[in-house]
């Protein structure tokens, strides 16, 4: 068997990572030379640098007036978990866990707070949940992208409008590159390190007035830690939304993410932003039915992300190995790549199905996705020669 010709376009971005992502294109270093380093966050000037993190994202997001958005700790994951401690317990709660990150959230639902009247509804990778089961008096907790199956909600038609209870959605992929409907949501949050390419570690949480009423009424029965803390006597504590954080944040990732935002206005805000990621993905379904080696692993193009598009290896000498044989041959496809250089960090996720996960947000230019696709071919076939030479 003739080993694979190689491509000869490159992607001059190998950076594909669904998080953190691809930094915005032109980005350097020196984009980041005005940060407040070596300064108190509580100062003037560096608290007003995180204040218009905040204007700006809520700006460009298209937040409602009346919802507070703050910069809490710990990336997207510190907002979940403080949404989780600090609002549930009022009612029973709905959880849609159809990945590993809201599979996560149902278990700390479950296990951690021990709320009795949990109910996860569960769905393959791939697949979303049914819907139907909502129950518009209960509280619900969901991913509007899930990061690690290429799945998104196609609406929101399944919450009520009238709904009783607080809706609690992680939009850490989804925020940036795709609609989100603030009027059936209450709690929403993201992390700086995924659509717009920031770095690590800080988390935005979003709340509707719905959401604050529920903090200023519900005392959980827990013992709350400080970090997780949204209120003090009573009150809401009103400076985590005007950029005063509980805890120390880097005014580096500050200037990052303040890079990130401006440049998204500069190309033309949120519409812009969606349709480089729509692009990205209609290249990659463009290649997927042209027919080869790769399919999606979500089937119905309605669900399908346009941010973390998570591809299943289709290949006839690939679905003939057996589990653990399919997930040393993706390894091995995801190794050769970097190896080349074309392709950083795009294997499948550890719980997910074996195969490919291509970050294609709106930082990621629509060309070095077209350059990398060849290379997947490429990279499959050179695996299956491989593997064939050494059964020989």
């Amino acid at each position: 068997m003739a080993l694979a010709s190689t491509p000869q376009l490159r992607p001059r971005n190998p950076n594909f990572s669904s998080g953190p992502c691809a930094k915005r294109p032109g980005w350097a270093l020196d984009a980041l030379g005005d940060a407040a380093l070596g300064r108190s966050h509580r100062a003037k000037g560096p608290k007003a640098k995180l204040a218009e993190v905040i204007t700006r994202s809520a700006a460009i997001l298209g937040l409602p007036a009346d919802w507070r958005l703050g910069i809490v700790p710990a990336s997207d994951t510190g907002a979940v978990e403080m949404a989780l401690w600090s609002l549930l317990g009022a009612c029973p709660v709905d959880i849609l866990a159809f990945e590993s990150f809201s599979a996560t959230w149902a278990t700390d639902i479950v296990k951690q707070l021990k709320l009795a009247d949990a109910t996860v509804l569960e769905a393959p990778y791939g697949k979303l949940p049914d819907l139907a089961r909502v129950n518009p008096a209960h509280d619900l907790v969901l991913a509007w992208n899930g990061t690690t199956s290429g799945v998104r909600l196609p609406n929101a038609d399944f919450i009520a409008a009238d709904r009783a209870g607080l809706v609690i959605c992680d939009a850490t992929s989804a925020a940036f590159a795709m609609d989100l409907p603030w009027e059936k949501l209450d709690v929403v949050t993201w992390s700086w390190q995924k659509a717009l390419g920031g770095e690590a570690a800080h988390g935005m949480l979003a709340l509707s007035p719905r959401a604050v009423e529920r903090l200023l009424t519900h005392k959980p029965a827990w013992p709350m830690p400080k970090i997780f803390r949204l209120t003090s006597g009573g009150k809401l504590t009103e400076g985590i939304f005007k950029g005063e954080t509980i805890n120390t944040p880097s005014m580096l990732c500050a200037e990052d993410a303040l890079d990130g935002l401006r440049w998204a206005e500069s190309i033309g805000g949120l519409p812009a932003l969606k349709a480089r990621s729509e692009a990205n993905l209609a290249a990659i379904a463009a290649f997927v039915a042209a027919g080869g080696n790769f399919g999606f692993l979500a089937a119905d193009p309605a669900i399908r992300s346009c941010t973390s598009v998570c591809l299943t290896i289709t290949a006839p000498w690939f679905t003939a190995l057996d589990a653990a044989g399919q997930a040393e041959a993706a390894k091995q496809i995801a190794a050769l790549l970097e190896k080349e250089g074309v392709a950083y960090d795009i294997a499948g996720y550890r719980d997910a199905p074996p195969g490919l996960r291509i970050w294609a947000g709106a930082t990621v230019e629509l060309a070095d996705i077209q350059a990398l696709l060849p290379w997947l071919d490429w990279a499959a076939r050179q695996i299956e020669t491989q593997r064939a030479q050494k059964v020989a």
